[in-house]
């Protein structure tokens, strides 16, 4: 095991707070091997300074115990935030290394905090206490004290020890999980040499695919590099049947065999995550993790999704009929089969509405969605105005750096862009912290983006697929929550909120894609300056409910995929990789949504949600989330829509208070309730089903 010291080189990056605006990071200097000594440096010292907090002779004080607490660890902070995002947004051997080695060590780092039974006292101390604080300090004493129990301080010393081995033994796997489907996933890639099969791809796509090959050392061929989830955009632009089903099944079988095979490792965090559960007290894992969410309970999410799943397959058959008849004209006798669904989809969007992706996509041009869509709702809603900062680089040659400037011509943070694919970037889309708020610290928010986009050879505009415009408008409305943060504690800041609350207001951010003002601003033909025609604007608000059933029944099946895995007791964790696949389709059956037309969003060995991230047993948070979102969507319908006055409200009673106080305090504050089904189930076309 690697030594903790505190020592750490003063010319090392972290070893000082970063004297770049706003605390960015000096990716000027930082290299690879930066990273370790300064995380191992910043743990030692993070010990010492909570050592000195749990042996203070004096009573326990909010400023001696709690503000002491929020205080510590900044070295180990600082670099942590650097290093996990940059491992995941550009990896190397390198950072891999560091990655699983320091995976156990912070582990047991965590648990030398919360299992110091010294340090307890002293919260419990205050928590027992009657004391009168403000409310972001009484919940902050609320949550500290439940991370305590919730972390095992209350289990005997055999327990305890059992407990740090499977904390050990988790994250190691964790770190396994997402290395190895990294791997998978750029090994998926699909190669193509005969240029005949890109037929039905649009020019952008076809230069983006023949980069891509050049990159990786394929001269004069196409890779179709894939994304996260088991669509892939590929699959409705290919008309070529059998490039649809290689595409497909490349995605669907990653994870499955080979060097990079998955399946062993997601066993065995279901089961370590099982036994945690249990011996925290708790049925399974699913229980665990929804008694610390909004939810409460793994019942309730069960009551959601079983409450969902039966409409949403019916309403995925109905539209699989309009597809399999399109299919019939082609492939006279041909079952409709999971890699036919999105080609069709855009067939038969084509035929009734005139309007597909590949009509679109010239409307929609990266630069102009980010300048003139993503920034300018924040503009009109929030009064935000943006600054590109070329002075300040990030952490790889593709980011962006943003200044973001309040109404009043103030401050507020950075924005980094990081759009487009890479090898070297796991799958998907998120937002990551850099720096966190603090008006403790006396920090502003540096918050980052990062989506996966297949990159167009240089000096061409990179067009997007509407899914793609959507899901900017959703980061940053991650980015905004980051950015927005006004509060005093850091363990407070922004997006520090339960797992099943955090997805609300980005979600709530994916409205203003669809206002007319913004639309009408952003969907410019890249070439010719011309906006997108309006009986298409207008097409493509009516056409907002089209797919729901697949969109609907693929996500509820990914969902209940992974409550399937955590709601098992330890020794029901099948031992056998070869039983994954039979376990995900029984699963997949008793729930009611065994479509196969329609395959869960994501399947067990790619599911990196759920057993390389921080989601297992909540994937259910998105449409739990969505509640809220289509609830506050109405909320500004019903006040006017894109209006100052309502975004300085959305801001200010919720975005602005992060995890400052109970989540559902502030909707209930903005909302003036408790939220209501009924929008989203008119907004997922659920409501004829009598859902």
């Amino acid at each position: 095991m690697a030594r903790m010291t505190a020592a750490l080189d003063a010319d090392n990056p972290f070893a000082t707070p970063s004297s770049l605006p706003y605390g960015l990071p000096d990716y000027r200097r930082i290299r690879e091997e930066h990273y370790r000594p300064a995380i191992l440096a910043g743990m030692a010292e993070h010990r010492a300074q909570v050592d000195a907090i749990a042996s203070d002779p004096e009573p326990a004080t909010v400023d001696n115990t709690l503000v002491a607490l929020e205080r510590a660890g900044r070295l180990l902070h600082r670099s942590l935030t650097a290093f996990f995002n940059q491992s995941s947004a550009d990896s190397t051997p390198g950072l891999e290394a560091v990655e699983q080695e320091i995976a156990p060590l912070l582990a047991a780092h965590m648990d030398a905090i919360y299992l110091d039974a010294r340090l307890f006292a002293r919260v419990e101390a205050l928590h027992d206490a009657d004391l009168d604080l403000e409310p972001d300090t009484a919940w902050l004493l609320h949550r500290t004290h439940t991370a305590f129990v919730r972390s095992g301080v209350g289990l005997d010393e055999p327990s305890q020890e059992r407990l740090r081995a499977l904390n050990a033994e988790i994250t190691s796997l964790e770190t396994t999980f997402g290395r190895d489907l990294l791997a998978a996933q750029n090994a998926a890639a699909v190669l193509v040499t005969d240029e005949e099969q890109l037929d039905g791809f649009p020019d952008d796509a076809r230069a983006a695919a023949a980069q891509a090959a050049t990159d990786r050392g394929h001269e004069g061929a196409w890779l179709v590099e894939l994304a996260l989830p088991t669509q892939q955009n590929a699959l409705s632009m290919a008309r070529d049947r059998s490039l649809r089903q290689r595409v497909f099944r490349a995605s669907a079988r990653r994870g499955i065999g080979g060097e990079h095979d998955t399946r062993a490792t997601l066993l065995s965090l279901a089961r370590l995550r099982a036994e945690r559960a249990q011996l925290l007290g708790f049925e399974h894992h699913a229980a665990f993790v929804a008694s610390d969410a909004t939810a409460r309970s793994a019942e309730a999410v069960a009551e959601i999704l079983e409450r969902l799943a039966p409409a949403a397959v019916e309403n995925a058959r109905v539209e699989a009929r309009d597809l399999a008849e399109a299919l019939e004209r082609d492939v006279p006798g041909a079952d409709l089969e999971p890699w036919d669904w999105a080609y069709y989809a855009e067939r038969v969007r084509s035929e009734r509405r005139s309007l597909d992706d590949s009509v679109l996509r010239p409307y929609l041009e990266l630069e102009r969605v980010m300048a003139d869509g993503v920034f300018r709702a924040a503009t009109e809603l929030y009064g935000l105005t943006f600054a590109e900062r070329d002075d300040l680089v990030g952490y790889h040659p593709d980011v962006r750096v943003f200044e973001v400037f309040d109404a009043d011509g103030s401050g507020l943070g950075l924005f980094l862009a990081d759009y487009w694919t890479r090898e070297s970037k796991r799958g998907g889309a998120w937002m990551n912290n850099l720096v966190d708020q603090s008006t403790l610290l006396d920090e502003q928010p540096v918050v980052v983006n990062n989506l996966n986009i297949p990159k167009p050879p240089a000096g061409e505009p990179t067009l997007l697929a509407w899914d793609e415009v959507i899901t900017m408008f959703h980061e940053f409305g991650h980015a905004l929550h980051g950015l927005f943060s006004a509060v005093r504690y850091p363990s407070q800041s922004g997006t520090e909120v339960p797992r099943d609350f955090v997805e609300y207001p980005s979600q709530v951010n994916e409205m203003w894609a669809w206002e007319p003002r913004i639309l009408a601003a952003y969907a410019v033909h890249h070439e010719t300056g011309n906006p997108m025609p309006a009986e298409w604007v207008a097409t493509l608000l009516e056409a907002r409910q089209d797919g729901e059933g697949f969109a609907t029944t693929e996500y509820l099946s990914a969902a209940l995929l992974d409550q399937a895995w955590y709601r098992l007791a330890p020794d029901d964790v099948p031992t056998d990789p070869e039983h994954v696949e039979p376990f995900e389709a029984a699963a997949l059956e008793a729930a009611g949504v065994a479509f196969a037309p329609v395959p869960p969003r994501y399947r067990s060995t790619y599911f990196n949600h759920v057993f390389g991230g921080g989601y297992s047993a909540g994937y259910y948070s998105y449409i739990w989330s969505e509640v809220l979102d289509a609830d506050t969507v109405t909320w500004f319908e019903e006040n006017g829509g894109l209006r100052r006055e309502n975004g300085d409200a959305f801001r200010a009673k919720l975005l602005s208070r992060g995890g400052s106080v109970d989540p559902m305090a502030a909707f209930r504050d903005l909302r003036g309730r408790d939220p209501e089904i009924a929008p989203l189930l008119v907004r997922r076309g659920l409501t004829a089903a009598g859902v």
